[in-house]
């Protein structure tokens, strides 16, 4: 959260360019340096060795000088000079020039004769010389004062100084004149010495702003409410202000939503805090969410107040599933024994998460009133308030805060409370007394913040003076507001007044105002123009999820805070507020696109092209991607339905046919929304169609095959005859080989018979001489 500069008292009185600062007494000096020393005891103790590991110390950063040197006169106690009490005041010399304050001499005096009204209150606050016929009442000396620095002195005066013992009931002047190196410089104060008890007492009601400051998102973070409230933290120190008074409580409803839609991560001093509030018994009104202007709503044609939308966006499941959820119906009943309104029943399971209804989430309270408005002090004129007056509810009527200043009375008049605009009902706040309160309560320093008080006091006095009717003041908005508790009890101490209700108020006599002319607010009617125009964007961006308001609660629940009363006084951090959010737009619009892709090459009739989504938000997307062709060659299928992955790029496939002929094809890719919106920007893709190249490649790889059969088979053949020629061959080798061996065989048979049948001759007898045989020859 970007917290802007503290708003300050503008300087009264410039106390020359020279300077030196605030040296303290040797007390104080002592004191403070072993504070120092303890410190850096403690931090040495605590973390000594990582001290160790970073022998170079990083330097304190230097504080922003203003330039000038501002002079304050504080008196103590809210400004009251009581009875045997005595006057103390604070004469303070800030230094916001680079150069040293010398030692100053300061002289305190008091007029004895009462301020008559308010306009001569102004006046003297205004001035810068003492005035005539002042009276000294004490004197004391400043230390010289170093750039940067404050230095302070206390002035004090016994009760029983003849000048202030015998002062009567009234307001009256106080000055300091602040003198160094014969150079003199005046500031002015008041004091008031109070009316004896009385019967009759004026009603003053007291508006006190509960907000967290200007914020850059839709609602606070778990750590940003951990900070605010801690025991030392802002919300915690505005509730401890409140606290015992009857104040009456605006409160940003964006600081209870935020609390209630953490569920149960929500932090245990935010929910402590929540219950606080609700215990207190203030009755209180809801600003706009995030503290919204509604005067640059209603001014530029807004017939009701913009509200919040959703706020699911900042809830998580698993920190509503665990138990019930604080609801209204939840909430201690108040002391008068009602209870507030409840909540629908519940039908989830045990285990289903139970979101908060977003009426829930804003909850603040039995005693809250509605229809209850307040513009930022100044920008509303008569038609804004007629507007605002026609925004009742069914059982309340509209009720606009307005500043005296708006009025034709002026900002230094008293104005009754109570009042009408035409038809519009309107409570009129003090403009003067007002501003010094947020003043006081921007203030860290007392010897500061006195002075704004005494203002309050003596106005509020002066005013309760001159009308019984109620009156109402308020702690106008303000960044930071560390005396805020001061300021609240100046307020319920001031002599003479009675704390006023908003119920008291309302119950009053209404009187005629007339509501004069607002200055322009053309810085924040074109920032509201161009945060409107980028939701409307982004609304129609959104359609592409399940659920819009994803995306739509928190652009709402942002621009809320972005025009919200935080940013009143920062006017440099507003505009860059401004600029980051515009950025932060346009990135979310350019979550979603076609990824990059190059030139495809179709060789076919029928193929499938592939297109990447890429998808940048942490959700799925639903998203039809639009395909069209420039040329007849290619037929494509136009409306492709996507569900892009969170996170992440998502692959469409889009089924295209080639049609007759060959060449090159654009086809123009865009997404668009379910609802049609473009989504991203468009794309071509170049496709080279060659769509007879599938019959070619056919008959090709068709003749291949065939003369590979072919070339087969004649290998085949060629090898099978190969084969038997081999065969043959060797068969006709082997019968030559056998038929040598049989002649051979045969031969050499043939010889061995001729020398057998040669040897049988020689031996044997003739065969006609063989007595065994016949006379034929035949053997017998």
């Amino acid at each position: 959260m970007t917290t802007p500069a503290p708003v300050t008292r503008a300087p009264r009185h410039p106390v020359g360019p020279r300077a030196r600062v605030d040296r303290r007494s040797p007390i104080r000096r002592i004191v403070a340096l072993l504070i120092a020393a303890a410190t850096v005891m403690l931090a040495a103790a605590v973390s000594g060795p990582a001290r160790a590991a970073d022998p170079t110390p990083t330097p304190s950063p230097e504080p922003t000088l203003s330039g000038t040197v501002e002079a304050y006169l504080s008196p103590q106690d809210g400004g009251v000079l009581r009875p045997a009490r005595g006057l103390s005041a604070w004469a303070t010399l800030r230094n916001g020039t680079a150069y040293s304050i010398a030692a100053s001499q300061t002289v305190l005096r008091i007029g004895t004769r009462p301020i008559a009204d308010r306009p001569a209150l102004a006046r003297w606050l205004d001035a810068s010389t003492a005035g005539a016929g002042m009276t000294q009442v004490g004197s004391a000396a400043i230390d010289a004062v170093e750039p940067g620095d404050t230095g302070r002195t206390l002035i004090s005066v016994p009760a029983d100084d003849p000048t202030i013992k015998d002062l009567r009931p009234g307001v009256y002047p106080l000055a300091a004149t602040i003198t160094r190196a014969g150079t003199a410089r005046t500031v002015t104060s008041v004091v008031v010495v109070p009316r004896p008890d009385s019967a009759t007492r004026t009603p003053v009601g007291l508006v006190v702003p509960i907000t967290a400051g200007p914020l850059t998102a839709g609602l606070l973070t778990a750590d940003q409410l951990t900070a605010l409230t801690a025991l030392d933290g802002d919300l915690t120190a505005q509730l401890n202000a409140v606290a015992g008074t009857s104040a009456i409580l605006a409160i940003d409803p964006a600081i209870p939503a935020a609390i209630r839609a953490l569920g149960t991560a929500a932090p245990a001093s935010a929910t402590q805090w929540l219950e606080r509030l609700y215990m207190l018994p203030n009755e209180r009104f809801a600003l706009q969410f995030g503290d919204a202007d509604v005067a640059v709503q209603t001014r530029h044609g807004h017939k009701t107040l913009l509200q919040p939308t959703s706020l699911q966006a900042y809830m998580s499941p698993a920190d509503f599933a665990a138990g019930p959820i604080a609801t209204p119906e939840e909430v201690p009943a108040t002391p008068d024994g009602k209870t507030p309104s409840p909540t629908p029943p519940r039908t989830a399971g045990p285990n289903t998460p139970e979101f908060p209804t977003l009426e829930a989430l804003q909850y603040l309270g039995e005693n809250t009133r509605d229809a209850v408005t307040w513009p930022f002090s100044g920008s509303a004129d008569a038609k804004d308030v007629a507007a605002l007056g026609t925004m009742s509810t069914d059982d309340t009527a509209a009720l606009t805060l307005v500043p005296s200043a708006s009025t034709a009375a002026g900002a230094q008049a008293t104005v009754p409370a109570r009042g009408t605009s035409g038809k519009a009902q309107v409570l009129v706040y003090d403009s003067a007394i007002s501003d010094e309160l947020r003043t006081a309560a921007a203030q860290d320093d007392p010897s500061v913040r006195g002075a704004a008080l005494a203002a309050v006091t003596a106005g509020l006095d002066l005013a309760a003076r001159t009308s019984t009717q109620p009156l109402l003041v308020a702690v106008d908005r303000a960044a930071v507001r560390p005396g805020l508790s001061a300021a609240v009890e100046t307020v319920t101490r001031v002599p003479g007044t009675t704390a006023a209700t908003l119920t008291a108020l309302v119950a009053a006599s209404p009187h005629p105002v007339t509501i004069a002319a607002a200055p322009s607010d053309a810085p924040w009617a074109a920032a509201l123009k161009d945060l409107e125009a980028g939701e409307r964007t982004l609304s129609s961006f959104a359609s592409i999820l399940e659920d819009s308001t994803l995306l739509t609660g928190p652009e709402r629940a942002t621009i809320l805070q972005l025009i919200g009363g935080g940013w009143i006084r920062d006017t440099a951090g507003w505009r860059s507020a401004l600029t980051a959010h515009r950025e932060a737009t346009a990135t979310t619009l350019g979550a979603v696109s076609i990824a990059p892709t190059s030139d495809r090459n179709l060789a076919g009739t029928v193929a499938t092209l592939g297109f990447g989504i890429r998808n940048d938000l942490p959700w799925p997307v639903n998203l039809i991607l639009v395909t069209q062709p420039d040329d007849l060659r290619l037929e494509v299928q136009t409306l492709t339905t996507v569900v892009a992955h969170a996170s992440s790029t998502t692959a469409a496939r889009v089924p295209v046919r080639a049609r007759i002929g060959n060449g090159e094809v654009s086809l123009d890719l865009q997404l668009r929304s379910p609802t049609g919106v473009r989504i991203g920007p468009p794309q071509s893709v170049g496709v080279n169609v060659h769509a007879e190249w599938e019959a070619i490649g056919l008959t090709v790889l068709g003749v291949a095959i065939g003369g590979f059969l072919a070339l087969g088979l004649v290998r085949m053949v060629l090898a099978r005859r190969r084969r038997r020629a081999d065969a043959a061959d060797a068969d006709v080798a082997t019968d030559a080989d056998a038929d040598a061996a049989t002649d051979a065989r045969v031969i050499e048979l043939q010889e061995g018979e001729s020398g057998a049948d040669a040897l049988r001759s020689a031996e044997s007898p003739p065969l006609g001489d063989d007595p065994r045989r016949g006379p034929d020859g035949m053997s017998t």
